[in-house]
């Protein structure tokens, strides 16, 4: 398979949350699309976060575009010169309050929808997290923190008891077969 070339690009908008660019492409097999918008957005990651008393860190917030109050895994924007592992500690502090000893594990790094936007997400897990802090929220974040029971949030995502996102329900999903790899690797 061939990739497409781009002919032109134009923005329509750059903003610091993210750009909006239309591009002229050329498939393959001759045929022009005109008119190609790309959401341009920075590389974001994520965490599942788990207490040393097995339970899961989520942050409750209001969600402007979704209209309603969510329930998700603490993420956010990787900052300028700070790797993805600093930018996940850093927000996890931010938001929560939490912080861990242990290294985070890397899960995963997904495009989040490459058809139409070019950022990704990296997923890590935290183990043995302790709340350490207290929050340090930006002016437009209204955040609670809230403890579920690790072992039964599957249950929760899969019937729909909590909103939520998906990269919340597929971190959540990530992180349980890789600790249940794990502790099949310890027998």
């Amino acid at each position: 398979m061939k990739k497409w070339k781009t002919i032109s690009s134009e923005y329509f908008y750059k903003t610091p949350f993210g750009n909006l660019r239309k591009d002229k492409c050329e498939l393959p097999n001759g045929a022009v699309i005109n008119d190609y918008f790309i959401n341009e957005y920075s590389d974001w990651v994520n965490a599942i976060v788990v207490t040393q008393e097995n339970k899961i860190v989520l942050v409750e917030q209001y969600r402007y575009a979704g209209n309603d109050i969510f329930f998700e895994i603490p993420a956010g924007k990787i900052e300028e010169n700070e790797s993805c592992e600093e930018g996940i500690l850093r927000e996890v502090r931010e938001e929560t309050g939490f912080t861990s000893m242990t290294r985070p594990i890397k899960l995963g790094e997904f495009m989040v929808n490459p058809a139409t936007q070019n950022n990704k997400v990296i997923t890590y897990l935290i183990m043995d997290a302790f709340k350490e802090f207290e929050q340090d929220l930006d002016e437009t974040e209204n955040i609670n923190v809230h403890l579920f029971d690790y072992d039964n949030l599957g249950d929760l995502l899969r019937t729909n008891q909590i909103k939520t996102q998906l990269f919340t329900a597929n971190a959540y999903f990530m992180a349980k077969d890789f600790l249940a790899e794990k502790l099949l690797d310890n027998k």
